[in-house]
């Protein structure tokens, strides 16, 4: 029996290989082998292994003796691949069938008994979902943190302008906190997503079994609460088809990438020469190989790139599953593979976003001068109007008459004459150059959600309560 190191006994045959009497093809064996991918689900299926065996004992199914033998035996093997001291055997089909191997190796016949009354259908089903419970809350631990950058950020800068934009052209003035601050409810709604996906992964398959249950009394309510699970899955056929809760997670790990991706365009367009709203830093930009002055917004960049990767992991899975007939089918396999691609594409994004806007200054005399050009407080003109009594679509009009002479004068809107102003409309007076610099024109507007500052502070209180409720 061997204690550490790479296991290679015999009883690292496949689970299924007594039906046969020759063993699988090198070829075959390599192609269907999914250690590589699933032995990060380790320690999950250790854990799930001694639920399922304290459940078993509990069933009077084995002994209290031999459970107890198995759970010390499982233990032993979560603590030396912990130390090191056990490595993982690649040559094993999958992380199941190394423990198991592992554990019989250790603790002999015991060990067998281990596999009682599961199928590996609902026991990947099984590792699969605690895998996402132990794998969701570092995500949104990520996310709480990017929030509260933003917020730390969005403080400092509730009265600095910048330009909005529709359709890529000057809209309106707002702050760069309120623009932040968008960005940070983004990520409140990928939390919320990931938080609502816990409740219906919070289910446990196991005792399911192949696709119809067992003949043998388990107690599928006591392993799931040995789990710590919400309750058990209600039909056995559906347990072991089910991958829902991956195609779940996947697309809400692509709505929080399109979100990381889009406020990366953004960086990347702001950190032109062009723009030069934002300097990022030195640690999170690289240089040309052959231009000297170059200073790239890469991390950026790949972050946005790699987007379409975590969008493939979704249309994979999807794909994968369209056309499946109940129960398992071997299909299932590449689940994993592109569920656990998206989750690590995903976390990194985040932490590196959280870095790069953190240690980014901003340019908020730059940001203000863009908000001089392109007639952004054109709507302004026709609230102004309109408080004074005119129909908002002829208001609109007048607003757009002056905007038109400022145009051919090619001069702002604060710098037409009275007389010019008057020749769109009697009802305006002298007051209209107080209201519409870019300053005036974000602090009027002050409805919920707008950019006015004392807005954008309730903003950034509600962000931070977000944050320290879900921390």
């Amino acid at each position: 029996m061997s204690q550490h190191g790479t296991i290679t006994s015999d009883n690292h045959a496949a689970l299924w290989h007594g039906r046969f009497k020759e063993g699988p093809d090198s070829a075959a064996v390599d192609f269907e082998t999914s250690i590589y991918v699933d032995e990060r689900m380790a320690f999950d299926d250790i854990r799930g292994s001694i639920a399922h065996v304290q459940m078993l004992a509990h069933s009077k199914i084995i002994s209290e003796e031999e459970a107890k033998t198995i759970v010390e035996g499982l233990n032993s093997i979560k603590n030396d691949l912990e130390s090191g001291s056990l490595k993982i055997d690649y040559s094993a089909e999958d992380i199941h069938s190394f423990i198991e191997a592992t554990l019989t190796d250790r603790v002999g016949e015991a060990g067998k008994k281990v596999h009682t009354g599961r199928s590996r259908n609902d026991q990947i089903a099984l590792d699969e979902r605690l895998y996402l419970l132990r794998f969701i809350p570092q995500l949104q631990d990520s996310i709480l943190t990017l929030i509260d950058a933003l917020t730390l950020i969005s403080e400092n800068h509730k009265e600095s302008l910048i330009p909005g934009f529709t359709h890529m052209q000057h809209a309106q003035p707002v702050t760069l906190a309120h623009h932040l601050c968008a960005w940070a409810w983004m990520l409140v709604r990928d939390w919320q997503r990931l938080e609502d996906a816990k409740k219906r992964i919070n289910y446990s398959p196991i005792g399911s079994c192949a696709l119809a249950g067992s003949g043998l009394p388990l107690d599928r309510k006591y392993e799931a609460e040995l789990l710590g699970f919400k309750g058990v899955t209600p039909n056995s056929l559906d347990s072991v088809s089910d991958r829902d809760y991956c195609i779940e997670v996947t697309s809400a790990l692509s709505l929080l990438q399109m979100h990381l991706s889009r406020a990366c365009e953004e960086i990347v367009l702001w950190s032109t020469t062009e723009f030069s709203f934002i300097d990022l830093s030195e640690k999170w930009s690289t240089g040309s190989s052959i231009m000297p002055q170059k200073k790239n917004p890469d991390f950026a960049e790949l972050i946005r790139g790699r987007t379409g990767k975590v969008y493939g992991d979704l249309f994979a899975l999807m794909t994968m599953m369209k056309g499946l007939p109940l129960a398992y089918d071997r299909d299932m396999q590449e689940d994993k593979e592109p569920l656990f691609d998206a989750c690590d594409t995903v976390l990194s994004c985040l932490k590196v976003f959280t870095y790069m806007i953190s240690s980014a200054k901003w340019n908020t005399e730059k940001m203000c001068q863009a908000c001089d050009g392109g007639y952004l407080n054109a709507t302004d003109v026709a609230d102004y109007l309109v408080k004074k009594g005119m129909p908002f679509r002829t208001a609109h009009g007048v607003s757009a008459q002056a905007v038109r002479i400022a145009i051919e004068k090619n001069c702002r809107l604060e710098e037409l004459s009275i007389e010019e102003w008057k020749s769109c409309s009697d009802l305006i007076d002298e007051d209209i150059y107080s209201i519409i610099t870019p300053q005036a024109c974000v602090k009027t507007r002050n409805t919920i959600g707008g950019p006015a500052p004392e807005r954008v502070e309730e903003q950034i209180k509600e962000l931070k309560a977000f944050v320290k409720k879900g921390k």
